[in-house]
């Protein structure tokens, strides 16, 4: 039974270890974790099953732009703008909020875009 135990963890390592999986997943996790790679790789291996492993970087991939577009909208600051003082439709916010989602998964650098963000924003509370 060590055998097979031993074997399950080797083809888990596989996937973790895969190029996709590591650049995709495994890196940013574990540094926003702040834990090393092996670490998280053996977080994940506990917690998930192979179908799950084998699945999972889809669905990583899937709410990578939501992630981006709620990050986005904190740090824009649309709580505040759209949800709390309402001078920035949340049609508005979207738009920007998707349009610089886009640029980011393109490969543009997310201060960069975050600043042009801000600039729309400007630009659209200061039409009168």
């Amino acid at each position: 039974m060590d055998d097979d135990k031993e074997l399950l963890e080797k083809m888990k390592l596989r996937i973790l270890r895969s190029f996709k999986w590591k650049e995709d997943v495994v890196n940013p996790l574990a540094k926003e974790l702040e834990i090393t790679n092996e670490e998280l790789e053996k977080i994940l291996m506990n917690h998930l099953d192979m179908s799950s492993l084998e699945a999972l970087h889809a669905r990583f991939e899937s709410a990578r732009p939501q992630c981006i577009m709620e990050k986005l909208h904190i740090d824009l600051r649309f709580c505040f703008l759209c949800d709390v003082l309402g001078i920035i439709t949340t049609g508005e916010a979207d738009r920007i909020k998707i349009n610089l989602t886009k640029k980011i998964i393109d490969g543009n650098n997310y201060k960069d875009v975050l600043e042009e963000g801000r600039k729309e924003i400007l630009d659209l509370l200061l039409i009168e």
